[in-house]
């Protein structure tokens, strides 16, 4: 019976672990989950979402707060369009969460940082390329493309010395999707060197429409690799999406998948970036506390706990702070809908906004509590406590445990 362990993901002559952790914003994917995972020879991902805060929290900056100090005129104002990042300060941001976590790194794993394309910033284009080139000055390992289908963002990297040296790659979830990106960048004559594939059952923002039910992950990995093999492209594919034991993750190594990537168990890791009162959340989950929702201004569906605090809630929108969401016009969907009740409630109070969330301010503050549709079995993989809380699990515990597992089993903690 086979381990994921006996299995290697190969880029060149580098052998890994074929396991990669998501990344998962904001900075629940940390440095530290990343690190272990390289350490132990594996692949982990930071995130850049919402990256000035993330500097500020991880490095005492204070880019957050003299960007709401410069264009805190304009709060009251429902038009967010003068509502700039500083692109330097952008680069600054990203250089130091990459370059930091870079010089930190053990092993012989890699560290990769997810961004996500519907991270437009009222600059779409600008502050993307600033982005992507400053982690690759960072000396990132990898970069892995997600949440669009990043058309452009080849090109936007094309110049930098480190375009042909670093591991870039896109996150899809369609033959189609990856069809769309292979014909936009040929003309560069540079291949993806890996593609994640995922599927209906992933965690967070799903690139499928509310009838994400119909779909499946076997089904989606075949047929890209099937068109892969047409082609006679050789390029690793990554399977996510509802892996939650190490026999899962060999059910697609055996069969054409160069890895896996997983999230959800390192969600209440110790080295996660959800508080410990969150984690619980995800702990006590049943089946039942698990939806999808269309709340995410992006316009992507998202899979999270029904008893997240964002949902519902009425906050102000806080774009001179954050912003991350506007469009190259200064919109953002949570606006709208905010606006439409402050109609309904011209005073400002009780407020409640159902079919969007200020996606920024509550990821900042850890209230959309995203989870993947195998969120109820994470009490399975632990012990439950006198006081009735469960015990939290190591980063190395969760790893060895899918590396080295047979057999659906489940390795419980000491």
């Amino acid at each position: 019976m086979k381990r994921v362990d006996d299995f290697r993901l190969k880029f060149g002559k580098k052998e890994l672990v074929p396991l990669i952790i998501g990344g998962m914003g904001v900075d629940i994917s940390t440095a530290e989950l990343a690190l272990e995972a390289a350490r132990l020879g594996g692949i982990g991902h930071i995130s850049d979402a919402l990256i000035h805060d993330v500097s500020d929290r991880r490095f005492d900056t204070s880019f957050v707060k003299g960007k709401t100090k410069f264009y805190k005129s304009n709060i009251a104002n429902s038009d967010k369009s003068s509502v700039q990042f500083d692109l330097g300060q952008l680069a600054e941001a990203t250089k130091l969460h990459v370059g930091k976590t870079m010089e930190a790194k053990r092993g012989d794993g890699m560290v990769f940082v997810n961004v996500m394309e519907k991270l437009t910033m009222n600059s779409p284009r600008d502050t993307l390329e600033v982005r992507l080139n400053s982690a690759l000055d960072a000396g990132i390992d990898g970069i892995t493309l997600s949440a669009g289908l990043h058309l452009g963002s080849f090109g936007l990297m094309a110049e930098h010395p480190r375009f042909r040296d670093a591991k870039l790659g896109i996150i899809v979830s369609s033959v189609r999707a990856l069809q769309l990106f292979l014909r936009k960048t040929a003309r560069l004559n540079r291949l993806p060197d890996f593609v994640i594939i995922e599927g209906p059952l992933a965690g967070g923002h799903l690139g499928f429409g509310m009838d994400w039910a119909k779909y499946d992950l076997a089904t989606i990995v075949a047929e890209i690799a099937a068109f892969l093999k047409t082609e006679q492209l050789d390029i690793p594919l990554v399977a996510a999406g509802g892996i939650f034991t190490g026999t899962d993750a060999v059910n697609f190594l055996e069969n054409g998948a160069a890895a896996v990537q997983v999230a959800t168990r390192f969600t209440v890791a110790d080295e996660c970036g959800l508080p410990p009162e969150d984690k619980q959340e995800y702990f006590k989950a049943s089946e039942a506390d698990i939806i999808v929702n269309t709340i995410s201004p992006t316009g992507y569906p998202m899979r999270m706990l029904k008893n997240s605090p964002a949902i519902g809630s009425g906050i102000r929108p806080n774009c001179e702070s954050y912003g991350y969401l506007l469009d190259t016009n200064g919109n953002c969907a949570y606006i709208n809908a905010y606006n439409a009740q402050l109609v309904i409630h011209p005073d400002g109070k009780n407020l409640s906004v159902q079919d969007k969330t200020c996606l920024c301010t509550h990821m900042r503050n850890y209230n959309v509590w995203t989870c993947g549709s195998l969120t109820y079995r994470l009490k399975d993989t632990t012990r439950r406590l006198a006081d009735g809380s469960y015990q939290g699990l190591s980063a190395e515990h969760i790893f060895r445990d899918y590396q080295f597992s047979v057999d659906n089993q489940l390795l419980l903690p000491a």
